[in-house]
């Protein structure tokens, strides 16, 4: 994989030029962002993948409904196999599957209960999900880069190991590196978020500093709530699991977080299988998973939140397994600081 980014080298100039003409015309006013008739927040990030994006999603929903607002999510529908815009959930239940909207948003919705809706022309699916579930707020999940939405909050979250790992095919533009645009791009963002995840806090690298002066920089992580048994719906303690040799199956972006999450619960984590992120699971690669079990005699499965929306669909052939996913939620230092900020945005 490294091989092949310093083979794409040469195109990141030509990607760089393109974001920046791209930017500019957003900037000089040539290209305008509509309103759509709600107040809307944007949740993005400057990487590909893995900076949490979902879990401040859910957590701005949960702090939109304790103020009494009217929330819904909207999203691309990243890995879905369907097109154009798609009602994921109204007010009183989810009505399409993980297949046909994409395993972050339904994960969103089982979650919060939350009305949503993926499309891809992000103003087309605002109006229709405002006009189909009657909310007042939009939250939009990966819209950093999509500026043809005008929003109230630009929130970007950045996963702190990124930001700290200045390693020439990290810190990189596309294709040869993880980011979609440079940091300068920061300074478009209302508010910055550090997710340090399961690690230590860190301080402030001197690159996202400089621009990210006078702006509000908030800190969160992850805390490790319980495991969730995928087919019974039954949650158990953090302690139960501990010592417990399980095998670890993953199709997340960055799976160290979760790794070092395990780690930290005490739960062996020898044995896993990675596979790539948004992982669309086939009876193949559950026979695979079922084979790799049997064969590490381990005592369960443990797997993502996101990964096991997906895998739920699976539960006849789990049937003599055990499988279960960590649940976590993001939590943010800065707790009441970061409410004020975005009720203050959207009042």
């Amino acid at each position: 994989m490294n091989f092949l980014k310093i083979i794409l080298y040469p195109f990141v100039p030509v990607y760089a030029a393109l974001m920046a003409l791209r930017n500019w015309l957003f900037d000089s006013g040539i290209f305008k962002a509509r309103n759509v008739g709600a107040k809307i927040i944007s949740v993005g990030n400057i990487t590909v993948g893995g900076s949490g994006k979902t879990p401040l999603v859910i957590y701005l929903v949960n702090l939109l409904k304790s103020e009494g607002r009217k929330a819904g999510v909207l999203s691309r529908g990243y890995g879905r196999k369907s097109s154009g815009y798609v009602l994921v959930a109204d007010k009183e239940k989810i009505l399409t599957t993980v297949d046909q909207c994409g395993d972050e948003i339904f994960h969103t919705v089982t979650e919060c209960k939350v009305p949503a809706a993926v499309c891809e022309k992000r103003v087309n699916g605002a109006k229709r999900l405002i006009a189909d579930t009657g909310i007042d707020t939009v939250i939009l999940d990966d819209a950093f880069q999509h500026r043809w939405i005008a929003r109230d909050v630009d929130l970007l979250i950045c996963e702190q190991r990124f930001l700290n790992n200045p390693d020439f095919l990290n810190q990189n533009l596309l294709p040869s590196g993880n980011m979609r645009e440079n940091f300068r791009s920061v300074k478009r963002a209302d508010a910055v978020i550090i997710n340090r995840k399961f690690s230590e806090k860190e301080s402030l690298p001197g690159v996202l500093k400089k621009y990210s002066e006078q702006k509000k920089v908030f800190n969160a992580y992850y805390k490790a709530i319980g495991f969730v048994d995928i087919k019974r719906n039954v949650q158990y303690k953090i302690e139960e699991f501990r010592g417990q040799k399980s095998l670890v199956v993953s199709g997340i972006a960055n799976p160290y977080s979760f790794i070092n999450a395990l780690k930290q619960t005490k739960v062996d984590t020898q044995h896993q299988m990675i596979f790539s992120d948004h992982k669309n699971y086939t009876f193949k690669e559950i026979q695979k998973i079922r084979k790799e079990f049997y064969a590490t005699n381990s005592h369960s499965v443990v797997t993502t939140q996101k990964d096991a929306v997906k895998l739920s669909k699976f539960s006849k052939e789990f049937d003599d397994i055990d499988i279960f996913y960590l649940k976590i939620q993001l939590e943010i230092d800065e707790k009441n600081e970061f409410r004020k900020f975005i009720i203050k945005n959207i009042s």
